[in-house]
């Protein structure tokens, strides 16, 4: 089984592909801001389970989701590549990178991704607030829900007509499959990576909105490279996706890339 995907430029050759998984409520149509910018390299956009064109298919957690994606991976024929993940799909990236099958992985770009609470009172608390939030995406108009989704503390550097083309970008998500990726990814499920990220041997960077305070925060008090995308919020790609491929490109072609990533922006 495969996930839905779009690539673009296969027929470049010499260099890596780039694979963007999106976040909750996302799909692969939004990276397209960063398309134009992207021309020499090779690229796929994945649906995640439960969304876009991969709407049907379920997951029941983060190795389901991670088999999935090698599963594409293969079918693609796609053996040396980067993620480059957002929210969601940063976290799903982590996870794969420490304990799916990361071969022909070459590094890891994760923006507003985090590697993992690291107490139980942390998960419970956690596993309450994504009950509550898959509870309203099921039972509250699904625009209203969409509408308290972007009230989030995370979301407050949007402006009002940011927030309103966010909702009417989600507003053809089905509230049923969301509902049951949120429950099966939960941040309460997902083991704290921590310890097996910083033994990895390949590079791994935050890439965060420079007004992304909480993730900012996070990559720093964990030791983890962090570049940060001036002028954006926790949704960087989309805020300026201008800056965000030219620092993620910055990133990848970098022969030093493994000091730079450690040196703090």
């Amino acid at each position: 089984m495969t996930l839905a995907c779009t690539s673009l430029n296969a027929g470049v050759t010499g260099r890596p592909w780039l694979v963007f998984l999106h976040g909750l409520l996302g799909s692969a149509a939004d990276w397209q801001p960063l398309q134009a910018s992207l021309a020499s390299w090779p690229c796929l956009f994945i649906d995640l389970p439960g969304h876009g064109r991969s709407a049907s298919l379920t997951a029941a957690g983060f190795a389901d989701v991670s088999q999935l994606l090698t599963e594409t991976l293969h079918q693609q024929g796609i053996t040396s590549y980067w993620l480059i993940g957002y929210s969601l799909g940063g976290r799903i990236s982590l996870y794969h990178a420490c304990q799916g099958d990361s071969s022909g992985l070459q590094g890891v770009l994760v923006e507003g991704a985090h590697p993992g609470l690291t107490c139980q009172a942390e998960r419970a608390q956690r596993r309450h607030h994504d009950q509550q939030w898959a509870t309203r995406f099921l039972q509250l108009p699904w625009k209203q829900a969409l509408a308290s989704w972007y009230r989030q503390p995370v979301f407050s550097s949007l402006t009002d007509e940011q927030r309103q083309q966010l909702i009417l970008l989600r507003e053809n998500n089905n509230p049923h499959t969301v509902a049951a990726m949120l429950t099966a990814t939960s941040l309460s499920v997902q083991p704290d990576l921590r310890g097996e990220l910083h033994k990895l041997s390949l590079p791994l960077v935050w890439l965060c909105g420079s007004h992304d305070t909480k993730f900012i925060h996070l990559a720093q008090h964990s030791g983890f490279g962090l570049r940060t995308v001036a002028n954006a919020g926790h949704n960087a790609h989309r805020e300026n996706p201008a800056e965000f491929v030219r620092q993620a490109l910055a990133l990848i072609t970098s022969p030093v890339l493994k000091d730079v990533a450690h040196d703090l922006s």
